[in-house]
């Protein structure tokens, strides 16, 4: 099961007391204070991982704590620290504070840690209060409280280049006839419920990530079909391939191709601004050539990238692997945003 979204309740662990205490030993006349401070409570850390693709784990465990630091004893005996509670999310997780929606810090390569929670101080044993003045003191300071908040966290695919379309448009095909990938395949709509990713390999050492997300129909914004809560998965890519079919449907690829694009610009801006390739699919149907021809003038006025495939057959599949390695070469990496809160 795909979860990209969850919130979650995070407690650091308290800090321990200090002790207040004595020397009484018979041979140690007025011993003094012996108290010892307590320990440090522990932290709540989150940490990327690639082991993870879905804040699955986030829908049966909502509640983290960090471990309490132990109290002080006797003896000058201080208390142990808390462990760290560490929470692993998948790269792609945005982390954002649930009130205020602020967004906190942002995951986009494995093995980055964030202190989402501080834990609180241990407290001072009477031992530190000790003075030529105050030689026996009764005072021992309590632990401190640790942070505590609910987080929202989204996930966000990281992918090269975003796979957008109508519902059976043969994106599934697609991407599973490019890279490894083993999505559902059916001639039915909306066979895809949840988005894909699959490593397209470009000649011997080059690569990159292609993502698939439900098929889009008019009215997405507004609901319609399964909505737009998938698109926020292609909002990283730095490359739009708009997949339309060409077979007889009884629609415009062009008109298909404008609704598309209308639904991307109603959920965000930004998107449109992607640099974009239209990839005509299904030429292997019958008068589907003369629609892809139309299709690649639109496109030449529009001054777009056109290719032409077909996903099942394999036709022009190796041509769209190197048209497409080639438009990431001339696009600029995205550069995360910066975010609110310091990097343990």
């Amino acid at each position: 099961m795909f979860i990209d979204e969850a919130k979650i309740w995070v407690k650091a662990g308290d800090g321990g007391n200090g002790c207040v205490a004595f020397r009484r030993e018979k041979y140690v006349p007025r011993g003094g204070p012996s108290g010892g401070d307590g320990g440090d409570g522990g932290d709540v850390v989150l940490e990327s991982t690639e082991h993870l693709n879905t804040l699955l784990p986030f829908r049966y465990n909502r509640e983290f704590r960090g471990e309490r630091g132990h109290h002080g004893e006797g003896s000058n005996c201080h208390g142990r620290e808390g462990e760290d509670t560490v929470i692993r999310v998948p790269v792609g997780t945005i982390v954002y504070e649930e009130e205020s929606s602020e967004r906190l810090f942002d995951f986009t390569a494995a093995g980055q840690r964030f202190l989402v929670a501080r834990c609180g101080r241990g407290g001072r044993g009477n031992a530190r209060f000790a003075s030529s003045t105050n030689r026996a003191p009764r005072r021992a300071d309590p632990g401190g409280t640790g942070e505590e908040r609910r987080l929202r966290l989204e996930l966000k695919l990281l992918a090269d280049v975003g796979l957008v379309g109508f519902p059976n448009a043969g994106k599934s095909t697609l991407i599973s006839r490019l890279s490894a990938a083993h999505p559902k395949i059916a001639d039915y709509p909306f066979t895809t419920l949840e988005p894909c990713l699959g490593v397209v390999a470009v000649g011997e050492e080059g690569s990159f990530v292609l993502a698939d997300i439900p098929g889009l129909i008019e009215g997405a914004h507004q609901g319609h079909g399964l909505g737009t809560r998938f698109l926020r998965h292609i909002e990283r890519t730095r490359l739009l391939v708009h997949l339309i079919e060409v077979s007889d449907t009884g629609r415009d690829p062009a008109e298909d191709f404008r609704v598309v694009r209308n639904e991307l610009g109603q959920f965000s801006p930004a998107l449109l601004e992607k640099p974009v390739v239209v990839v005509a699919n299904k030429i292997d149907q019958p008068g589907a050539a003369e629609r892809a021809e139309a299709l690649r003038a639109f496109c030449a006025r529009e001054g777009m990238p056109f290719h032409a495939v077909s996903a099942l057959r394999g036709d022009g599949l190796n041509e769209l692997r190197y048209l497409l390695g080639e438009k990431l070469r001339a696009v600029a990496p995205a550069t995360p945003s910066p975010v609110s809160r310091e990097q343990s």
